[in-house]
């Protein structure tokens, strides 16, 4: 345990606490302090976007049709036409026919919710999930 990390007991119905060590058990958590950390950090990304003032970060995954020429130049065009950062975009080549896109944005959270909206709503686009995340403490 480092010097900077701080003790503290919760208590728990019976039940509660079962279900917590299951969840544990079930996505391979090292231990029920590992699932609290990330949970409390689900919590704040949630509240940084909830608050709409703080610069958050998104990741944007699309997939969509190779063959639809003029496509990706839309998906950038829409890029450039909303006040959101664009930090990198990586591409893959799926298959013969199907592209995928991940697009990392900074900015404020509805400006990247309505970037997200707008390349989800392009024609030709078949699939379109925002994850969204903030800087964290440490």
């Amino acid at each position: 345990m480092s010097e900077d990390t701080v003790r503290f007991s919760i208590s728990l119905p019976k039940n509660l606490l079962h279900e917590l060590d299951e969840r544990i058990i079930g996505q391979g958590y090292a231990s029920r302090s590992e699932l609290v950390r990330d949970l409390i950090r689900e919590r704040i990304v949630e509240e940084k976007w909830n608050m709409n003032t703080e610069e958050v970060i998104g990741v944007l995954t699309i997939a969509f049709d190779h063959h639809n020429r003029d496509l990706l130049g839309r998906i950038v065009d829409a890029q450039h036409s909303h006040y959101v950062n664009t930090i990198c975009s990586t591409h893959v080549h799926l298959d013969h026919d199907n592209c995928l896109e991940v697009i990392i944005i900074q900015g404020k959270a509805p400006d990247i919710e309505h970037l997200s909206t707008a390349i989800g709503g392009i024609r030709g686009v078949k699939f379109a999930k925002l994850t969204r995340t903030a800087k964290l403490p440490v």
